[in-house]
């Protein structure tokens, strides 16, 4: 293995977006820092996930993700895959 590729090093979790325990899954990453994969994401997000793609870390370090306040892990990443083939997102998205 190359030594320019990072490797996940709490492991990568991964769900489709339909999922019913995507949120619960992604608190527990974000908190333990594991990588996250979202597959299957159509052209309209979630608003729950808007605080991860902004990365509204406040300063006691926490991330407000709906009504829970979470640690935030400097070792979490976050990724989406999509099937659509030309998708419109917003820029920070």
């Amino acid at each position: 293995m190359s030594k320019d590729v990072e490797e996940a090093p709490a492991g990568l979790e991964n769900l489709k977006m339909s999922d019913p325990q995507l949120l619960r899954m992604l608190e527990l990453a974000i908190q333990y820092g594991k990588w996250f994969l979202i597959e299957n994401v159509g052209e309209d997000l979630d608003p729950a996930l808007e605080p991860i793609l902004l990365k509204q870390v406040d300063k006691s370090g926490s991330l407000r993700l709906g009504d829970k306040s979470i640690p935030w892990n400097p070792d979490f990443k976050f990724f989406m895959t999509t099937t659509i083939p030309n998708p419109h997102y917003t820029p920070e998205t």
